[in-house]
């Protein structure tokens, strides 16, 4: 690829040092599988340019994570999610993604999850907000051996902005279940959160945040609601790649304990 070649500037060579890293480090713990989050991500609140689409591949392995059968849901521990995204932007302020989630069970071999679709409209840049936003509907169906909640529905708002060389975007989304062991209950609160600082052009180092802080109307006792921490790399080596690694660590009994992510995407 042409971008490659184009790779001579020190802050390119450290992209590529990375990039092998992260190779290397996934091959190590290729042993260990995971399961539970198919799409381990906060949002940016730009939307794909109309024409064209993205193609991303979310691979989640859970190094420590749930050893039991949960309400007949599959355990976490040693299994892998791979989820295919696909996104096509229709205007410069709508897009339209749509998911294959797949999980690899510890001798059990690969299976079809589920798949959900995912609208998404965004402020026109012409308004000239102080921040980016957007606001993304997200619905889908899990079978019931890997989701108590058949039927599920997202309503997730999206907030960013770039200061130099820093980054914050913050996610506050909301989740009701539809069909399932919920579907009588409010909706929950699961916000996520980033931020980064941009070493150089094509690599910038940060931290992402995901939580799920229960019922809007009551949060769960502190041990019932789960918080995770990723320190996070992501690489801009083309206009047209995202890169993104991470590594997370649970803060409660309720959260898998040890989580590898990777994001790896091209736009058409």
């Amino acid at each position: 690829m042409d971008f490659w070649r184009r790779v001579r500037d020190p802050g390119r060579t450290l992209a590529k040092k990375v990039l092998a890293a992260v190779g290397i480090f996934l091959l190590g713990i290729s042993g260990a599988q995971a399961q539970d989050d198919y799409e381990i991500q906060v949002y940016a609140s730009e939307t794909v340019p109309p024409g064209m689409t993205m193609f991303e591949l979310h691979t989640n392995v859970t190094v420590r994570g749930e050893r039991e059968v949960l309400g007949g849901v599959m355990p976490s521990n040693h299994a892998v999610h791979e989820t295919l995204e696909i996104t096509h932007g229709f205007t410069p302020w709508f897009e339209t993604g749509f998911y294959v989630f797949t999980s690899v069970q510890p001798g059990a071999g690969w299976e079809w999850v589920g798949d959900h679709v995912r609208p998404r409209v965004r402020v026109p840049e012409e308004w000239e907000w102080p921040v980016g936003a957007s606001l993304s509907t997200e619905i889908g169906y899990q079978r019931a051996r890997f989701s108590e909640d058949i039927w599920t529905w997202e309503l997730r708002p999206i907030f960013d902005r770039q200061w130099g060389p820093w980054y914050f975007s913050v996610n506050p989304a909301f989740e009701k279940s539809l069909e399932g062991a919920n579907e009588g209950h409010p909706w929950t609160f699961a916000p996520s959160a980033k931020f980064s600082f941009d070493l150089t052009q094509e690599v910038a180092l940060g931290a992402e945040y995901y939580g799920s802080l229960g019922s809007v109307t009551h949060f769960s006792p502190g041990p019932q609601q789960q918080h995770q921490i990723f320190p996070a790399l992501d690489l801009n080596l083309s206009p047209e790649m995202e890169f993104n690694f991470g590594v997370g660590w649970g803060l409660t009994s309720s959260t898998d304990r040890l989580v590898v992510k990777l994001i790896l995407g091209w736009r058409f």
